[in-house]
């Protein structure tokens, strides 16, 4: 089975907290049978625009070591293959794509093939849902999300507005959200309405569920069936080949009990299989569904 993930914070972890053990090891992703990791550079906890540059300096270079020492990059998501392990850029927080359209195009060369559009800071190409939910995509934003999807990068909305999603929607740009939960099921401001995922699915994007335990429940207290009802409910508003996962691992500071890291991906599938989702369904799930996404959103 070809199993990807959306999202983690392994780089930023390894960044700034060198030495210190992380959720997600090249071990670990071997031995849970993950063909596609998607490691995010984060625009870190500081807003400053020279900070956050520094930061990203530093987090290449710790990519750039990671390859070196053997984890395999993918250029294209659709490179994954089950029983090898690769990993792929994104961004989180463009804020590093502020300053010009070229700007897109030279980490585009570096290999990152999705850019969360903002995360807990307004930018110069929008606001966040921590910000508010009615500001929409700065002009700046409508041009740099034009010149991704040109370039292959999915926009990704996780983090993003409500104004914001719709306004990528009514451009004619289909994004994903690739660490996100249902709003329906958990209040926070971070996920997603039933009419948000619903008009995402009929545009054929894709949403990476995320498996922290307060994008999963109003208190905190969850299990891997908590997680299931996400994914049920966004099968039961259309989300048939249009849903994932988006651990978010080594970015939360809290796990549901017993999805500590990748080597619990077959207790989450086990899960679901439990739960009644079988075959094709669970097998696009797991991965087939991301890559299905890129062949419309970057059809080659």
């Amino acid at each position: 089975m070809i199993f990807c993930d959306t999202h983690c914070d392994t780089v930023y972890a390894l960044t700034v907290r060198p030495g210190m053990p992380t959720d997600v090891t090249l071990e670990r992703l071997e031995k849970a049978g993950v063909s596609l990791q998607t490691l995010a550079l984060y625009v870190g906890a500081s807003p400053k625009k020279a900070d956050i540059v520094r930061l990203f300096d530093r987090m290449f270079k710790t990519f750039l070591g990671l390859t070196a020492a053997g984890w395999r990059q993918a250029m294209d998501p659709r490179e994954a293959r089950e029983g090898e392990v690769r990993v792929m850029l994104s961004i989180e927080g463009c804020e590093i794509l502020e300053d010009s359209l070229e700007s897109i195009a030279l980490w585009r060369q570096r290999g990152v093939r999705m850019a969360a559009i903002t995360w807990n800071y307004e930018n110069g190409l929008a606001t966040p849902a921590k910000v508010d939910s009615t500001t929409g995509l700065k002009p700046y934003g409508r041009q740099a999300i034009r010149e991704m999807a040109r370039l292959g990068i999915a926009p990704d909305t996780s983090h993003l507005n409500e104004r914001g999603f719709w306004d990528i929607l009514e451009m004619g740009v289909v994004p994903l959200a690739s660490h996100s939960c249902c709003r329906a099921l958990c209040g926070h401001q971070r996920n997603l309405t039933d009419e948000q995922l619903k008009a995402l699915f009929r545009a054929g994007g894709y949403v990476g569920l995320n498996f922290y335990p307060w994008f999963l429940s109003d208190d905190g207290k969850c299990t891997l069936d908590t997680l299931a009802d996400h994914v049920i409910h966004m099968l039961d508003l259309g989300g048939e080949g249009y849903i994932g996962f988006g651990s978010d691992f080594d970015g939360i500071e809290e796990k549901v009990p017993g999805l500590d890291n990748p080597l619990d991906v077959p207790a989450l599938i086990e899960t679901l299989q439990r739960r009644g989702v079988t075959g094709d369904i669970l097998s696009g799930i797991a991965g087939k569904n991301l890559l299905a996404y890129y062949d419309r959103f970057d059809p080659r």
